[in-house]
């Protein structure tokens, strides 16, 4: 079925797209020589509810506070639950900072 989220294929994915971010960028990306913090953020229920103004649900979000809640869950106890809502938002921001910092550089952003 096509349109059927299997979460195998999701994690097939990630690792897919995750090796080619260590290949392009190594191991490590230090986000102090990244130069960006601050993106725009909507809200996880304004970003589904497409037939409402999104304005007041726009927020801004932090790549670092992403990455120390990502470390925040691996310090985690094993028995502690991940609360997927949030936890999964972080993840789409860090992984959003990736896809951002690979987007290719046009003729306005070369001055």
């Amino acid at each position: 079925m096509t349109d059927m989220l299997r979460v195998q294929d999701l994690r097939q994915a990630c690792e897919m797209l995750l090796d080619a971010v260590e290949e392009r960028f190594g191991p490590e990306i230090g986000l102090s020589d990244v130069g960006v913090d601050a993106y725009w953020n909507v809200d996880l229920r304004t970003s589904f509810e497409v037939s409402a103004d999104p304005a007041p649900g726009i927020d801004v979000g932090q790549s670092s506070d992403d990455i120390a809640e990502l470390r925040a869950l691996l310090r985690r106890a094993a028995d502690d639950v991940p609360v997927l809502w949030h936890d999964l938002q972080h993840l789409a921001g860090a992984l959003r900072l990736l896809a951002y910092l690979d987007l290719p550089v046009t003729g306005a952003d070369e001055s």
